[in-house]
């Protein structure tokens, strides 16, 4: 009789613990439930909350962008990234000269932060912010970073390879395309085609070693005909898909009128090769902040280009900077600067666009090196070294010219990298 009692009590014992195992493995789903149900509603309530910001933003940006918003009864106060003492120093600048419509977009490589982004409209005699985000303005010459990437990124094209040229390097007519020998045939490098902007080398070397689709594609990877922003409505970079040899030519050089970019989409083109090959959708909101909530609008990138191939055409950009369309404005850069900062740019003209007028382009990178804190760094004091900035200056004139795009970049570097610093 003892052995069952001795039995039962063993079963039911058992019995209980496999119980108690039961109902504890359940309570530990539903936490883990409860937990995954929690982190879905958080997640969701800030994508709700982006999208808002987004609309938000977009609309109020002329009229006064605002410092607090609030969601669900949740309150947010709004950090936004522009850089107020940068963004004065802009205006002072374009005061000086009043071209008839400028844009002058910074922003900083390693967050995407835009730093800076101001209009200009001489008529009107006001500055404002709706030409740097709006797409509206052919890209010209600087569409040629893309076409280096393609050539250098998925076609191993020589930065030494030589073309043949009869003509100007400023036109792009159908016999220049030819590989027709004469007395007056010319043979250039593509590095120095990028360097002085030359069209029917880049036309020839889009034909001979690209495709339409490969070009097209690379568009889209450095982003043209893309959403490029997740806190404002920026207007889409347009690029078409080149039909003929002649169209891929056009396109490849960026002669014609059909391919459309933005400011802040020019300064991401040349952040990208200030980042290594990676891309970093810009942002103007850096942070939202709540009771319960921190909100980042910071991207943390994505490799579009091998740091290898980035190598090979911040070489190209450095060239355009030192020797190319752009060295009469840097030639002057301070020399303390000269030695501390890595410098790649890329000009561009043409006339047409809204608003009409004839524009020059300039988009750059600027990195400081291991020089940067021996020239400017004070005994005894902390020193931190500024980040890497990209920017895109916009110039459009009607009649007549007020300042070159080129110099108002290098006015930008030396205050944001000397006098800016100095002051701080």
């Amino acid at each position: 009789m003892m052995d069952k009692l001795k039995s039962l009590s063993k079963r039911y014992i058992l019995l209980g613990m496999l119980v108690a195992l039961i109902s504890m493995s359940l309570v530990f789903e539903a936490q883990e439930f409860y937990e995954e149900y929690k982190l879905k509603q958080r997640e969701e309530f800030v994508t709700n909350v982006k999208t808002e910001v987004k609309k938000i933003v977009s609309t109020s940006l002329e009229t006064g962008v605002p410092k607090v918003l609030k969601f669900d009864n949740e309150y947010f106060k709004v950090e936004y990234s522009f850089d107020e003492k940068l963004e004065e120093f802009i205006k002072k600048e374009i005061r000086r000269y009043r071209p008839d419509f400028a844009s002058v977009v910074v922003i900083e490589n390693s967050t995407g932060k835009i730093l800076s982004a101001v209009d200009f409209k001489r008529k009107e005699n006001e500055f404002s912010r709706s030409l740097a985000f709006s797409a509206t303005h052919p890209a010209a010459s600087i569409f040629k970073m893309v076409t280096a990437a393609d050539l250098i990124e998925n076609h191993n094209m020589d930065k030494h390879k030589k073309f043949s040229i009869n003509g100007r390097g400023t036109t792009l007519y159908k016999y220049q395309l030819k590989d027709k020998k004469n007395r007056w045939t010319r043979y250039i490098p593509f590095s120095s085609a990028f360097a002085y902007s030359n069209n029917p080398i880049f036309g020839k070397a889009a034909i001979k070693e690209s495709s339409s689709q490969s070009l097209y594609n690379m568009g889209i990877k450095l982003g043209f005909n893309q959403s490029l922003m997740n806190d404002f409505g920026l207007g889409m970079s347009r690029l078409q898909f080149p039909d003929t040899d002649y169209e891929l030519a056009e396109v490849s050089s960026g002669f014609n009128r059909e391919t459309l970019i933005s400011p802040v989409h020019g300064a991401v083109l040349a952040s990208v090769i200030g980042n290594g090959g990676i891309l970093r959708k810009p942002h103007l909101v850096s942070k939202l902040q709540s009771a319960n909530f921190d909100i980042s609008f910071e991207d943390p990138g994505v490799q579009v280009l091998t740091p290898t191939s980035s190598e090979e055409i911040s070489t190209l950009m450095e060239r355009t900077v030192k020797r190319g369309t752009a060295r009469g404005a840097f030639r002057r850069l301070n020399s303390k600067l000269k030695k501390s900062l890595d410098l790649g740019g890329k000009t561009g003209s043409i006339t047409g666009g809204v608003p009409y007028g004839k524009r020059d382009w300039f988009v750059m990178y600027a990195n400081p090196n291991e020089n940067y804190q021996k020239h400017f760094s004070k005994e005894g004091e902390a020193f931190n070294q500024p980040e890497g900035i990209s920017l895109c200056v916009m110039m459009v004139n009607k009649k007549k010219w007020y300042v070159k795009s080129t110099y108002l970049a290098r006015r930008v570097i030396e205050y944001y990298y000397r006098e800016k610093q100095l002051v701080n």
